[in-house]
């Protein structure tokens, strides 16, 4: 009996594709580039189930009755380049990878959070540069953390992490509003406090962290009226995914001084960025590192390929998102 046909988009783990190839053919796209929309609509008649990632956009037209795909094994929690609704109607099913990636985003958002307090993106380029020339006591001064107020859009795992690790490791007092507020018992031990609207949490924030999901329903949640409404002396930190924060008004708020800094590991157009972004000291751009770590990406490449298991098995998927 053959073993089903898969496509991976990009190069996977050497452990999970390890795993994957033991078990199906497997064919990946080994040029570091993504595929053409021509490329993933061919490939949904070529093989039995495509492992996508967020630079790869399923659209309805692919998503089509009668293609030979039937599974979607997303290599991400995140998943709005998928159609699901097209998914759905033609039967294919899609599974993501949550869970596996929370501690990984939760450190970026502190790194980012450090780096951007404390200047250091800003301070490493004028050392490389040459223009350190010693030890001053104005030089680079940064803000301080500790008892700042951290508030999170949106308080999902990643946020509770986010927010854990802010508290115990860095003194921050924690505020979060979300579409449905946690169990009480969350927010007493995270010493979370809920705050039932966004502009009121946007304006109290020494540090604005997003935590949402993409799509339409957030689409830049982060403009002009909201960065006003801002202290300035207020940091924005992104994890969650570009499209929710409208980068030209970010860049006119940093300029004008209207925040103090942001700190992006997602942008709006992804792979690029806003190109006046790029000479801002008061921004630190950091290119999707949310999940990379080793253990992180293997992970994901496994729980991908848990799913596949199920899928052929005609078992329940583990993580099923249509």
């Amino acid at each position: 009996m053959s073993r089903p046909r898969i496509l991976l988009t990009r190069s996977w783990p050497e452990g999970a594709f390890a795993y994957l190839k033991d078990r199906y053919e497997v064919t990946v796209n080994e040029t570091g580039v993504p595929l053409t929309q021509a490329q993933l609509s061919e490939a949904m008649d070529a093989y039995d189930a495509l492992c996508p990632t967020v630079t790869d956009i399923l659209t309805k037209e692919m998503l089509r009755p009668g293609t030979r795909v039937r599974m979607i094994a997303n290599f991400g929690a995140g998943f709005e380049h998928i159609d699901l609704e097209a998914a759905k109607a033609t039967g294919i099913r899609v599974s993501n990878t949550p869970d596996v990636l929370t501690e990984a985003t939760a450190e970026i958002a502190l790194l980012l959070m450090l780096m951007t307090s404390r200047r250091a993106s800003e301070a490493e380029r004028g050392l490389r540069d040459g223009r350190w020339n010693g030890w001053k006591p104005t030089q680079f001064l940064g803000q301080g953390l500790k008892g700042k107020t951290l508030c999170l859009v949106g308080f999902g795992r990643i946020g509770q992490a986010t927010a854990y690790k802010a508290q115990t490791a860095l003194g921050m007092k924690i505020a979060y509003h979300s579409r449905h507020r946690v169990a009480p018992e969350i927010e007493t031990r995270l010493k979370a406090r809920y705050v039932d609207s966004f502009d009121a949490l946007a304006a109290e924030a020494d540090v604005l962290s997003l935590h949402t999901p993409g799509g339409e329903s957030t689409r830049h949640l982060i403009d002009a009226r909201l960065l006003r409404l801002m202290k300035s002396t207020a940091i924005l930190i992104n994890t969650a995914r570009g499209s929710v924060v409208n980068e030209a008004d970010l860049v006119h708020a940093l300029k004008a001084g209207t925040i103090w800094a942001a700190g992006l590991d997602v942008y709006e157009r992804e792979p690029q960025v806003h190109p006046d972004l790029l000479p801002l000291d008061n921004v630190v751009l950091l290119p999707h590192l949310g999940s990379a770590t080793r253990e992180t990406r293997d992970e994901m490449g496994l729980r991908a390929a848990y799913n596949l298991d199920r899928f052929f098995a005609g078992e329940p998927l583990i993580d099923p998102i249509a």
